[in-house]
């Protein structure tokens, strides 16, 4: 592993469409470092990335070992336009088009047939590659000045609940990269929704910032994977194989709402446990909980989405022996939320 001295350059202006010579130099500075095969961490729209040169096998192998992530866990591209989208693929069917028309730019990573000329540490050796337009300034801004494809991941080591501010990247890849964009918090604060496109066929790999709902209004034809939630394959997508977003201490999932966990607390209590617990504003001090973190209002599940990693990280070994949280309805981005709360809890339920 490399050793870097780490630096943050704030380019937090430019998110609000300020004038800032600093924040220029700072994407020209990080631009360089990826003509050089470096790895650089960036704010978009979703978390922030660990973004390399996705022609370079160099800097692909620097993600991977920054990150500590399975070789066979392919990676999203990240492109500036639909036209760059055509440089890197055999085809665009037109399917793939309508949805690139209608969500980017956007949290939306749409999966097809590559053609060869991105590093093959990128596709994980499939024929396939996941390709989006992130919806950020900076971002796009970093893309262009690189004049690369960027390869990028959530900066986070292999694992560890995704990074939506600055200082969660800094928490985690501090020395191992030499340099993070720091542009504020993350909008969306979860993942893109990643869908495969064959023969007019949607289907959805990953669920993310895009619903599936929204999916459905542009596409006709669209499926959930069956093997979404399935760990014996190779993965066709991130998100599709391995345990994330996990907390520093166990997470179980709660089945129901505000009794249901105030029922697991006060088991946990009796087994001699400290108790964290990831609630909405509404069940704030009712609990039982040692220690509570609120995501928002139980109406407004975008607001937990945005802070759901953000919760996550709270919660830290010697404060807390266990953390709980109730499920969320499966609808909207609802989805998306359980889709990573099963995957940071491993599946584990709470005893009632």
């Amino acid at each position: 592993m490399e050793a870097h001295k780490t630096v943050t350059r704030s380019v937090d202006n430019l998110v609000h469409n300020n004038v800032d010579t600093g924040a220029d130099r700072a994407i020209a500075e990080a631009a360089e470092l990826i003509r050089n095969g470096e790895v650089v961490a960036f704010p978009t729209e979703t978390v922030y990335g660990l973004g390399g040169d996705a022609t370079s096998d160099e800097a692909i192998r620097r993600i991977f070992e920054a990150k500590g992530r399975p070789a066979d866990n392919p990676l999203i591209v990240h492109v500036a336009s639909i036209e760059d989208a055509a440089r890197w693929t055999l085809t665009l069917p037109k399917t793939a088009k309508d949805l690139m028309a209608a969500f980017w730019p956007g949290p939306l990573t749409i999966v097809l047939p590559h053609n060869g000329t991105l590093s093959g540490a990128v596709t994980a050796g499939l024929p396939t590659v996941g390709l989006r337009m992130p919806d950020h300034p900076v971002a796009l801004r970093l893309i262009e000045a690189s004049g690369r494809p960027l390869a990028a991941p959530s900066g986070n080591r292999s694992g560890r609940p995704s990074p939506t501010e600055a200082a969660h990247v800094e928490e985690d890849l501090n020395g191992r990269i030499p340099m993070i964009l720091d542009g504020g918090p993350a909008g969306v604060g979860l993942e893109s929704t990643v869908v495969e496109v064959t023969d007019g066929q949607v289907t959805v790999l990953r669920p993310g910032g895009v619903t599936l709902e929204a999916l459905r209004e542009v596409a006709e034809h669209v499926a959930i994977d069956p093997s979404l939630l399935k760990s014996d394959e190779a993965p066709r997508s991130p998100g599709m194989k391995y345990t994330h977003y996990a907390p520093d201490v166990p997470l179980y999932l709660v089945e129901g709402e505000l009794a249901a966990l105030k029922q697991a607390i006060r088991k946990a209590k009796e087994d001699g446990l400290l108790t964290g617990a990831i609630i909405v504003n509404e069940w704030a001090g009712l609990t039982g909980a040692h220690q509570e973190v609120s995501v928002g209002s139980e109406t407004d599940l975008a607001a937990v989405g945005r802070e759901l990693y953000r919760a996550l990280r709270q919660f830290k070994t010697g404060e807390v022996d266990m953390l709980l949280v109730c499920t969320f309805p499966e609808t909207e981005l609802g989805g998306a939320i359980m889709n990573r709360l099963e995957k940071a809890s491993g599946g584990k339920k709470a005893r009632l």
